[in-house]
């Protein structure tokens, strides 16, 4: 596996080929993703070096598919991955490793091993930082942008409920992320009683 290659490919092409409106889903948030899961995978202790080097590679390519969809751009990203990868040494079955990695990551997130895990926590590890309002910013200027929700209200109402709903699966996640996100949930929650 040539990760070098492939990593400098794709954060190439996000890069420059990214639309602008994508103010969450940008090259920012890829970055950061990457960083998460290296981060959770060694307090996970994933010490094998073909494991990390796909979970790195998931990591990079799990929104790739944005490159030219939006709606199930996981899909997307996995024909890219199966497009692209096997140029730079990637077999079928690690291929196939990635792929389920990435599809783990649509809404609502259905992971079932480790890795899977891993980059599913890691593509929503801001839901317990402090940045969380933030980068919460991007997403709610994206989806506004593209008339998927229309006021602050609408907006404060999905953050409340997909809050409520999720979960992160590794013990490190539940255990860094897990208080921020209840913190921020309450913080909402306390806004929207303000209001009312």
């Amino acid at each position: 596996m040539d990760f070098q290659s492939a990593e400098k490919n794709i954060l190439e092409l996000l890069r420059e080929h990214l639309p602008a409106t994508l103010t969450y889903h940008n090259f920012k948030h890829t970055l950061g993703v990457l960083k998460a899961v290296q981060e959770i995978a060694k307090t996970e202790n994933v010490t094998d070096e073909e494991q990390l080097t796909l979970l790195k590679t998931a990591a990079l390519y799990h929104d790739s598919g944005f490159l030219n969809v939006y709606d199930r751009h996981e899909e997307e990203g996995c024909r890219i991955v199966c497009q692209v990868l096997p140029g730079y040494g990637y077999s079928t079955a690690q291929i196939d490793v990635i792929c389920d990695m990435i599809m783990a990551t649509m809404l609502p997130q259905s992971p079932k091993t480790l890795l899977e895990y891993i980059l599913c926590d890691a593509d929503l590890d801001h839901l317990g930082r402090e940045d969380f309002y933030t980068i919460g910013k991007g997403l709610h200027d994206e989806w506004y942008n593209l008339g998927r929700i229309h006021s602050e209200d609408e907006w404060n109402d999905i953050q409340i409920s997909f809050l409520e709903k999720h979960r992160y699966w590794t013990n490190t996640s539940q255990r860094m992320r897990g208080p921020g996100q209840a913190k921020h949930l309450e913080e909402l929650r306390q806004t929207k009683q303000k209001k009312s």
